[in-house]
């Protein structure tokens, strides 16, 4: 496992997303512009999009086959750090690609706004890859360094749209199929006219199903799941 020299910071992708379980519907151009990516040395990418439209996944997919592919990838999820673990960003220069996630979540924080510059900074000088999360765009976004919106600008901006219940109902069969469960279309119809009905908490309310399930070594039905949403309320 790899380590910054500063703080102990996990360089390796937090899951083991891949690409070809990203249900990209209306996003297929924004999965091809993840891949290609990998393709071009000095390559900066800004992705937006809102909660649970899967911008994680790709970020995870991208390192997961850059190390597949021989690169050196790192992750980070800015919405889990503390201040202090700003300083594990120096020493990142020997990086083929380096993921930055929910940059929205430090965004007027000086500390972390400088330890992002001066990363940036050293990735672009040795011709590495830089891909950027937020769930705004970064022309929203109110930065205390005026220097880190211009680095960001230079690269390619895509924004996530969301899917329809179609493409929502895609996802969860191919989740489902992931996580090795049968989902009756049924369930599947219930789970999206009954949850919260972005992306991410399907998901959860997937994950939660399966849980429940093999705790009362159950099959999943709508009653399973009407009695799993309703420990939401």
């Amino acid at each position: 496992m790899l380590f910054s020299r500063q703080i102990p910071l996990q360089l390796e992708p937090q899951r083991a997303d891949r690409f070809d379980e990203f249900v990209a519907g209306p996003n297929e151009a924004v999965l091809q512009a993840m891949r290609q990516l990998l393709e071009d040395s000095d390559a900066s990418l800004f992705l937006s999009g809102a909660q649970g439209s899967g911008k994680s996944h790709l970020l995870n997919a991208l390192c997961n086959e850059a190390r597949e592919m021989g690169m050196g990838a790192f992750y980070i999820a800015l919405n889990k750090l503390p201040e202090e673990a700003a300083s594990g960003l120096e020493g990142l220069r020997g990086l083929d690609l380096v993921c930055v996630d929910d940059l929205h979540c430090v965004v007027g924080n000086s500390v972390w706004e400088n330890a992002l510059f001066r990363c940036f900074n050293e990735v672009r000088s040795a011709h590495g890859r830089l891909a950027v999360s937020s769930q705004l765009p970064l022309s929203s976004l109110r930065f205390f360094l005026p220097d880190l919106e211009s680095r960001l600008a230079w690269g390619l901006r895509l924004k996530l749209q969301s899917s329809d219940d179609e493409g929502k109902l895609l996802v969860l069969e191919q989740r489902s199929r992931v996580l090795g469960i049968e989902l009756p279309q049924d369930v599947q119809r219930y789970l999206i006219l009954h949850s919260r009905r972005d992306i991410g908490s399907l998901l959860n309310a997937l994950e939660r199903l399966r849980q429940a399930a093999f705790v009362a070594k159950r099959r999943i039905t709508v009653p399973l799941a009407r009695e799993v949403l309703a420990s939401d309320k």
